[in-house]
């Protein structure tokens, strides 16, 4: 047997048993545990010199262990943190419409019209009027709110608007009020939910 088929079927080894290593390193990763992008280029850079001599100079390396590049839409649909970030910044490209009393946009609001249609805009149905929206989701404490909870104002509810942090809010908040950012403390808080 000629000398150099013990160091290819060596090579061969070496390099089935890195990537075995490197799948299983890595498979915690396609289950959705986070990954280490340090310790995956040090998975990477092991396995690459084992493989590059059993790969013909001519051709060119092809990755040995690949992350799974997640899908952003599933990622969002499966996701309702980022989903309420997508309904705030819906409502916050509507600044500056007109409030209009009933008005479910998109030309013009009024509070419940702008959070209902903001919502549906990424997916979420939520009731038309702020007492109705008032009832939806989950209770959020004043001093736990996050970005694209809703916020209600007045007793009995009146109001709706969408936290979007540093203590303010975006609304449409009366007639000859565009759509605006206002401070949370300017108006009676009465609770917040998160949908």
């Amino acid at each position: 047997m000629p000398s150099h088929k013990p160091a290819l079927l060596r090579t061969t080894v070496v390099a089935a048993t890195a990537a075995a290593s490197a799948f299983f390193a890595l498979a915690p990763a396609a289950t959705g545990a986070a990954q280490d992008t340090a310790s995956a280029a040090a998975v990477t850079s092991v396995v690459a010199p084992a493989v590059a001599p059993a790969v013909p100079a001519a051709a060119p390396a092809a990755p040995v262990v690949e992350t799974p590049v997640q899908d952003v839409a599933a990622t969002t649909a499966l996701n309702p943190a980022a989903l309420r970030l997508a309904a705030m910044n819906t409502a916050l490209a509507q600044i500056g419409k007109p409030y209009r009393y009933g008005a479910s946009g998109p030309s013009a609001f009024d509070c419940s019209g702008l959070t209902s249609w903001a919502f549906k805009q990424v997916g979420v149905t939520i009731p038309r009027t702020s007492r109705a929206q008032s009832a939806v989701g989950t209770p959020v404490a004043k001093a736990n709110l996050q970005p694209g909870d809703l916020v209600f104002f007045y007793k009995p509810v009146s109001h709706v608007a969408i936290y979007i942090g540093n203590g303010q809010v975006v609304h449409a908040s009366t007639s000859g009020q565009p759509v605006k950012i206002s401070p949370l403390a300017n108006m009676p808080f009465n609770s917040a939910r998160r949908v």
